[in-house]
């Protein structure tokens, strides 16, 4: 079993939780730019949110949707659904051995497509930007996958 020593001088692992650490820093930004769009468009989902800008009937009319909201909230969805198998499959491939070139070259194509995926959500730029942004992120995910399936494969 590795101790925490030789965990932080494998230079694959400490790669990954670089890049780990931007890409969830960038995917908790988009809670704050959430409540921003709900705070300044006036727009709640909850009777306690909106209580704070009315009360009873007056309060009402800021339970509502907005597509400026929805479009920030869908864009974090999407991150937590493309963020969290990176996180799971790419420490395991970090920690499989792979070259460190290859293992960056995954790492910063991943980083790079989700925060162009967040531009090309929140802009909105027209399509295929936003879908190729995903598909490259999802490709590199299955990348790693693969290389850790095809590898080290204990069925």
């Amino acid at each position: 079993m590795a101790d925490l020593s030789q965990l932080m001088e494998n230079e694959v692992f400490m790669a990954f939780a670089s890049y780990a650490t931007i890409i969830l820093s960038k995917m908790m930004f988009m809670s704050p730019a959430t409540a921003f769009y709900r705070l300044t468009k006036k727009v709640f989902s909850n009777p306690e949110d909106a209580a704070g800008f009315g009360k009873g009937e007056n309060a009402k009319k800021y339970l509502r949707t907005d597509e400026s909201v929805e479009r920030v909230r869908r864009a974090h969805l999407n991150d937590i659904e493309n963020i969290v198998p990176f996180l799971g499959i790419g420490l395991l491939y970090s920690l499989s051995g792979p070259d460190l070139s290859t293992a960056l070259l995954h790492f910063r194509i991943f980083v790079g497509a989700r925060i162009y995926h967040t531009i090309a959500y929140l802009t909105p730029l027209p399509q295929p930007n936003r879908a190729l942004s995903f598909f490259v992120g999802y490709g590199v995910t299955l990348s790693m996958a693969y290389s850790l399936l095809r590898n080290h494969l204990y069925l």
